[in-house]
């Protein structure tokens, strides 16, 4: 598990950092489906799930992946593109109570739940940062050959149009 002090520390003998939001004003059963669909994603990818997402909580834990991915920076030198989210969940914090005025002088109790949000990031093991590189090499091999595919294909196209439209004036 994470040290308190959240610097770095060994999760499944990863190097990881995290963050924690304390007393965000949402409840923690709304915030963990959020936090669900993060889990396990590379950084850059559950930044544009929250970015998408249509539930306020995704901007609340938006700043707490940033700040995240922010102390793995500063702090422990590991580049953005090297982390991913490997743990994420939401604990219930202290509730707010409040009352709400009734009929024939009663009041019924509101509460106003609180969690604090935590996201870890560790860094991706060697092979799997190989893997990606790999991947990353022949996506970019793949899309120069089609370009190249394409601009020889693009003027024997345009003159078959021109001819087409030649004999079809001719006739």
């Amino acid at each position: 598990m994470a040290s308190l002090d959240g610097s770095l520390s060994k999760i499944e003998n990863r190097e990881s950092t995290r963050s924690v939001v304390r007393y965000a004003r949402v409840s923690a059963h709304k915030a963990r489906p959020v936090l669900n669909q993060i889990r396990n994603k590379s950084v850059g990818r559950a930044d544009e799930i929250l970015a998408f997402s249509e539930r306020s909580v995704s901007d609340v834990i938006s700043g707490c992946l940033q700040s995240a991915v922010a102390n793995a920076s500063n702090n422990d030198g590991i580049p953005q593109e090297e982390l991913f989210v490997s743990e994420c969940f939401a604990d219930e914090g202290p509730t707010l109570k409040r009352f709400r005025p009734r009929a024939r002088g009663r009041a019924t109790s509101i509460f106003k739940r609180t969690c604090h949000l935590t996201v870890v990031v560790s860094r991706y093991s060697e092979e799997e940062l190989e893997a990606f590189q790999t991947r990353a090499e022949l996506r970019d091999e793949r899309k120069n050959l089609e370009s190249e595919a394409d601009s020889t294909d693009e003027p024997e196209s345009k003159n078959k149009k021109a001819r087409s439209s030649k004999e079809e004036s001719v006739e």
